[in-house]
């Protein structure tokens, strides 16, 4: 991989990696330095990037370990943080997809709220599902659970949303 084509990869996946980072971390500048460190070791990891077959799975991994190790590190005397501690922060403000044209400020405002109170398991199931639209199978493989248990989390967080929507 030379330069030109590193650019392009990078600008495909930053964005992304950028608001799962922030996510995690809960602060826009401490995610762009995970970020940043992500793409140092992915370019120091080049030559095995042709091997690679689910790029972006590899990316959320690569990600969420060093988020992981940057609240580690944050919190000095916490020598384990588990997806739940992690799924404490809360999302960031700015969740709207390509439709939010269609939905008004009020009602994404609901649906943020809904989501960010959603159990922390479930919240990033649905996260990683509807708004990183990774597949089933590739969120199972990246948390270490069954599709089933995803399908389970998405349900719950939809149904969630439907009664809270309808009120």
């Amino acid at each position: 991989m030379d330069e030109r084509s590193f650019k392009r990869f990078v600008e495909s996946y930053s964005n992304d990696l950028l608001y799962y980072a922030q996510y995690l971390v809960h602060s826009k500048e401490e995610a762009e330095e995970i970020v940043s460190d992500v793409f140092v070791e992915v370019w120091q990891n080049r030559n095995k990037i042709s091997e690679i077959k689910k790029e972006k799975v590899w990316l959320l991994a690569i990600t969420h370990n060093k988020a992981v190790s940057y609240l580690r590190k944050k919190e000095h005397a916490v020598s384990f943080v588990t997806w739940d501690e992690v799924g404490e922060h809360t999302l960031p403000t700015n969740l709207q997809t390509p439709d939010e044209h269609l939905i008004s400020q009020e009602e994404m405002s609901r649906i943020n709220h809904i989501i960010s109170i959603l159990p922390p398991r479930c919240r990033q199931v649905f996260v990683l599902a509807k708004i990183e639209k990774l597949l089933y199978k590739d969120i199972a493989d990246l948390l270490g659970i069954s599709v089933k248990t995803i399908n389970v989390h998405v349900a719950k967080a939809l149904e969630m949303l439907s009664e809270a929507l309808k009120k």
